[in-house]
């Protein structure tokens, strides 16, 4: 870089000192403009210091000028990597989202800490801004999610470049509740954790085609196409399995087949909020398949938890680590832990294994009956079946309240009801 472009920056200082004590707002206008031009005709090859100089200018002008020359500023300053990073800043927490948005939907000076920063203090016009930007980390989107309208969520969700972290994806399912469109879309994101994913698919509606033609007749011919995805990949289990699920299913068949998983792992799993290692863990000491050991375990309520957790034999410092960790996933409103407790112990294990049964056996009825648990058709396990023959693919379509599926199927059976020790 030449002496000349060197010099510039303090030479501007000495110009701007003048204007700014003397000079009119077109003139202020005016040095904005040449010191801006300077800056992106030499910003690849300007050093930080210089860059710094430019940051000292930048800052003394744009407080001192028109909302328009500070919104031609951001959009001229935005898709510049090198950018000053305190006037970015400046920029970035504007109230006026015309000077804020370009900068906040581009500019790669802004670190996930400021964003987070600017997503829980400013406005949604803001939080919109920075849902459209190219990549999206777990932190950022969970304050989107927690913070965002519905058009933030909407545009949080359709981002490609948008990773969620499970606490997100879960506000999100939660979100999801009543709209089918929120839903279809956060059901195609491929990293969505499979027990939230199967959370989703309970909630989804049969008439979600219909509803979503009726509410959008204008894009009528589009929407069946993602609503159709969303459909196959209800009816496709391993589709709903990530990687990640995966390799949690292999690690935990690894350590049963070598005889060293235990309670102690099972809560290691649960105090650590790892939820796929828990539930095939869960599953593995039970001695049932993973695909109904995950449906107990998602539901609403803990009955089903405590039920697979009395079958493997678990204490209750491990079943109340379980339940924690599904309170903190699920983000919904505490379990009495106190009744739980008294349930549990309460609780014979012989009830316990015959709920189990029965919950097996109602996958043989016809999926007509609703009432019923609904389950994909899997060969009869022998009792010494281990992991190995498990099928964590094999995800039911639908997921009732287990403690009232298992009464029904009890009550058709039978059975009188769930019974526990006085």
């Amino acid at each position: 870089m030449s002496s000349k472009s060197a010099i510039a920056p303090m030479s501007l200082l000495d110009e701007l000192q003048t204007t700014l004590a003397h000079g009119t707002v077109a003139r202020r206008v005016e040095t904005l403009r040449r010191v801006t031009d300077l800056f992106i005709n030499g910003a690849v090859d300007f050093s930080d210091e210089q860059v710094g100089l430019f940051d000292d200018v930048f800052q003394c002008l744009i407080d001192h000028i028109e909302t328009s020359a500070k919104t031609l500023l951001a959009n001229r300053l935005a898709p510049i990597d090198t950018a000053p990073p305190l006037t970015i800043r400046a920029l970035a927490f504007d109230d006026v989202i015309e000077v804020a948005g370009p900068v906040l939907s581009q500019s790669a000076r802004l670190d996930d800490k400021t964003l987070i920063e600017n997503a829980r203090s400013k406005s949604q016009a803001h939080l919109m801004a920075i849902s459209t930007r190219k990549v999206l980390s777990g932190a950022v989107t969970d304050v989107l999610v927690q913070r965002g309208n519905d058009e933030v969520i909407q545009s949080t969700v359709n981002n490609p470049g948008a990773e969620f972290t499970e606490r997100g994806f879960t506000r999100l399912v939660n979100r999801a509740d009543g709209d089918d469109n929120l839903a279809t879309c956060i059901g195609l994101r491929p990293t969505i954790p499979r027990h939230l994913y199967l959370k989703l698919l309970a909630k989804a509606s049969d008439a979600v085609r219909q509803r979503l033609e009726a509410a959008n007749p204008q894009l009528a011919a589009q929407v069946p196409n993602a609503v159709k995805e969303a459909t196959r990949r209800a009816r496709s289990a391993p589709s709903a399995i990530t990687r990640n699920t995966e390799i949690a299913h292999a690690l935990v068949k690894s350590l049963h087949q070598d005889g060293r998983l235990d309670e102690f792992q099972v809560a290691s799993f649960a105090q650590a909020g790892k939820f796929d290692e828990a539930n095939a863990s869960i599953a593995a000491l039970a001695n049932v398949p993973v695909a109904i050991a995950e449906n107990m375990m998602i539901e609403s309520r803990a009955e089903g938890v405590m039920i697979l957790a009395k079958v493997a034999s678990l204490s209750w410092s491990t079943v109340r680590a379980i339940i924690n960790m599904r309170d903190e996933l699920t983000g919904g409103e505490p379990t009495d832990i106190s009744a739980c407790k008294d349930t549990y112990e309460r609780l014979r294990p012989s009830t316990a294994q015959q709920v189990c049964a029965s919950i097996a056996c109602s996958k043989t009825r016809p999926r007509s009956e609703p009432q019923f648990v609904s389950f994909r058709r899997t060969p009869r396990r022998q009792k010494n079946q281990n992991l190995s023959s498990f099928d964590p693919a094999s995800a039911p379509i639908a997921v009732t309240n287990a403690v009232e599926s298992v009464y029904q199927v009890a009550t058709n059976s039978g059975e009188s009801s769930v019974q526990c020790d006085a």
